[in-house]
Parts: structure tokens; sequence; C-alpha cells
């Protein structure tokens, strides 16, 4: 009490401030106890939403995984002054989405590019813990990988492992969008750092770095980190919203930009990636890009924003309809066009061999031109048509294998050397998941051995062992490396 007495005037001690101080407990004694109700009421709810982040947390960390690749990739180094590429073994780390529970794994591209070896490792089940402590045991199991499809445009990859019965994350189309603010939680293996969840919200919904790119992403404030790549962006539902990508960083780290592929082109592009190893996208034979202020006052466009055709494949769908360079669109199906992600959408709406209404400005003209869309060339697809099951079956590989001929090289430009056997196709057998072979991938060698043709390779596999090593020299994605297995 003498503490409170302090405050006032000496005039008001005794028992006049006695009087005092009970008048004002009793005053407050309403309200102190309002701020405790509202205190335990607050307290509450942060439990509420403790537990709800620990339950959703337990339930999603089981479906990602860290991805460990070594391969070959390019790099450079500097010294006195002369910058030079150098090609050598890397070693990434990365993360993935389980989305089937026979082992299908959703990641980036990107992560396993150029990748001689793959493995994945899965956490284990979330166990009860005892007063808080962490669980004890092993820290998961580990599987070897091996690639189904992958899509460089949108930088998305399907891998498989041999696992059965595995926790899963669903993604299907008819999830809803993502909400600018809504709470996102980002899970993967930031830096190495596995089973790692941070959480922010959703900063935009369809952001467009790039402006003369299709693609838009969800943007978050989520901390994302170099490991992030291939994990999942999930909302409070546990729901997938999508799948970790890049960041904007000046400094490497995160600062509050990361971006992730929308659930939506996930959904779009996982079914297709299983059963062709490659998206197949309807198209017109055109080019489109944004059009800016300085390029509508240069070109003298009628207006300043939407997208211009700024090329032409001969030949092609639009060169057949009359689709011209410098054609700015203005509407597709109806629908009025003012950015290049919604011209692509619009197309992707579309199956092969459908027409679509495209209305143009051309000068000062307005045309409306009816534009067939056929099927975006794939070499792997015409690979197919040329392996017979039987005449071009590999057994000990298990492919189907295409002797490389003058003609088929020149179709394929990116070649770096024109000889050898490119694989068409991958068979069914007791060996597909062990030997890391993909559909395009080209033998040039086999244990130093220069591999040429189709008889040639049949023969330097029968005159190996089992049990025998074996080192194929192969060309995929323009890069030549090794690929080592046992006979």
């Amino acid at each position: 009490m003498s503490t409170f007495l302090n405050v006032f005037p000496k005039q008001y001690c005794g028992c006049s401030c006695v009087l005092l101080f009970s008048a004002f407990a009793l005053s407050s004694w309403p309200s102190a106890t309002a701020q405790t109700r509202e205190s335990s009421r607050s307290a509450t709810v942060l439990h509420q939403l403790n537990d709800s982040i620990e339950e959703l947390v337990e339930r999603v960390s089981p479906t990602v995984v860290q991805i460990l690749v070594t391969g070959y990739g390019a790099s450079e180094e500097t010294q006195r002054g002369q910058t030079d590429l150098l090609v050598g073994r890397r070693r990434a780390i990365g993360s993935g989405v389980i989305v089937d529970p026979e082992g299908y794994i959703i990641t980036n591209a990107h992560v396993v590019n150029g990748a001689q070896n793959i493995e994945v490792l899965v956490p284990p089940p979330p166990a009860p813990t005892v007063s808080g402590a962490a669980p004890e045991g092993p820290q998961g199991r580990t599987y070897q990988a091996r690639i189904v499809g992958t899509s460089r445009e949108i930088d998305l990859a399907v891998i498989k492992i041999d696992g059965h019965g595995l926790p899963s994350l669903s993604i299907r189309n008819s999830m809803p969008p993502a909400r600018q603010g809504e709470m996102v939680f980002a899970f993967g293996s930031p830096e190495g750092l596995r089973n790692t969840v941070t959480m922010g919200v959703v900063s935009a919904v369809a952001r467009q770095p790039d402006p003369d790119s299709p693609l838009v992403y969800v943007q978050t404030d989520t901390p994302i980190n170099p490991g992030n790549s291939g994990g999942a962006l999930v909302n409070a539902n546990g729901d997938l919203v999508g799948i970790n990508t890049f960041i904007l960083s000046s400094s490497g780290g995160n600062q509050g930009l990361g971006f992730a592929i929308p659930e939506g082109v996930v959904a779009s592009a996982y079914p297709q990636l299983v059963k062709f190893g490659h998206i197949h996208q309807p198209a017109i034979g055109a080019l489109v890009q944004t059009i800016t202020p300085e390029l509508a006052a240069a070109l003298r466009l009628k207006r300043d924003f939407g997208v211009i055709i700024s090329d032409i494949s001969p030949g092609g769908p639009a060169d057949t309809a009359g689709i011209k360079i410098q054609d700015v669109v203005v509407s597709v199906d109806g629908v009025a066009i003012s950015s290049l992600p919604q011209f692509a959408q619009s197309l992707y709406l579309h199956k092969t061999g459908d027409h679509a209404a495209i209305e143009i400005f051309r000068g000062a003209d307005r045309l409306k031109i009816n534009v067939g869309l056929a099927e975006r060339p794939h070499k792997e697809d015409s690979l197919i048509d040329l392996a017979d099951p039987v005449k071009n079956l590999v057994r000990p590989l298990d492919i189907l294998g295409v002797q490389l001929t003058l003609d088929l090289a020149k179709e394929l430009p990116d070649l770096r050397i024109p000889t050898g056997v490119i694989v068409a196709a991958r068979t069914l057998g007791a060996r597909t998941g062990e030997i890391p072979l993909q559909t395009g991938d080209v033998i040039h060698g086999l244990n130093a051995t220069p591999i040429t043709s189709l008889d040639g390779l049949r023969a330097a596999l029968a005159a190996m062992k089992p049990g025998d090593p074996v080192a194929l020299q192969i060309e995929r994605h323009e890069q030549i490396f090794y690929v080592s297995f046992t006979r």
C-alpha cells in the first residue's frame, strides 16, 4: 500500500487514504476481470491456432521429400579477369512432393536437369513425442529414383521411386485458386535442412515476372531459400497451392519474394508428364509477345498494351490462316486479351484440331480470323513411330532403340554428335527402374567403345556377363555424360 500512497499528496494520508485506495480498487475490479477474460480468450485462440498448425505440419511433412542429385552441369570460373565456362560434376539438393502413394513425385525440372543419379529421402511418419522432446530414430528411408517426364518450359518434372502405400498430397483441378492475403506454409529442404516448414501469406495470385513469358506464379512472402525448389506450398487446409520454384533475391537468400507454380498448372501437367513424358500443348505456330508503350510508339500501334504477333512459323496454322507479323491480338473467341498469360490460357483451353476465332488490329483495320490449333511437335512422339516393338527391342536395357541416320540427325538439330542409338521408348521390364535412361537419350558409347548402330549396341551388351559394370555415354538436352549400372 505504501507504494500506492506515495503517488498522492500528503494531505490524503491516514484513513482517508485507505478509503481512497479501497474505492479505487473496487472501481477497477470489473475492468480487471474483463481484461482477464479477454486475455484468457486470446490465449485460447492462440492455442487453437498453434494446435491447428501442428496438426497440419504432421499431415503434410511426410509427403515432402528431399532430393539429392548428382550429374554434370555447367558453371563459370573467373581467373585474371577471364571467365571460362566449365562442365563438371555437380551435386544439387532440392525438394519434391509425393502425389501418388505408389511413389510418383512432383518436383522442378531444374532440380533434376542433367541428373545421373537421383536419391530421394522420404521422411519417417511422425512419431508421438514425450514432453516436447524430439523423436529419436531413423531420419527416413532413401530410394533411387528415375525420371518419368519433364517440361523445361514450365519447370516441372515427375520422378518415380519404388515405394508403396506412401503418404501423398492430392493434386486436382477442382481446387479453388489461391487468394491474396491467404495464410500459406512452405515445406522443403532449404540449404539442405530437410523437413523444414515456414509460414507466410499469398502476396499475389498471378504474378508475371517476365513480361514476354506466359507463365504466371503464386507470389508469397513465406521464407523460401535454395533447396526449397520442388517443395510444397499449402494453405491452412493442407491443400496444395503450388510448387515452390524460385526466389528474387540480391543476396541469394530469402527476401520475401518467393514464387510457386500454381496448383492448377501442376494438375494439368502431371497426367501428361506421366503418360507422355512431356506436355502436349495446342499451338498456332506463332510467337506472341507483350506490347510495351515504347514498342507501341516505335511501331505506331493502335494500342500500347496487350500482345503482338512477332513471328510466324512458315506453313503453320497461323500462316495458313493469314495471320501476319505486327498483328495486335484484340480477343480470342470473344474474350478480350490484355496480357500474354491470358492469350496462352485461351489457347490452352482448346484441343488439337479445334479452331480459335482470333480478332486482331492490322493497322487501322479490325479483322477476325479463324485459326486451327496444331500439336506442338515433340521429337519423342515421332521417334516411337519409327520403332518396331520386336526389331528395335534392346532387352538388356529395357528400351526400344532407333539407329541415328543422317536424315534423322537433321531432324534433331540440337544433337552434338550425329551418330549413335536414340532411346525411342522405354519398355516394362525387370530392370526398368534401375537403368537411368530417358526417352530421347542418345547412346554414344558403352565402356569407352563407340556405339554407332543398333547391332553394335546389342553386340557390346551380349559380350558382357551378368554383374559386369556398364558405363553408357549418353547425350541428353545438349549435355554429354555417363550413366552407370551393372549388367
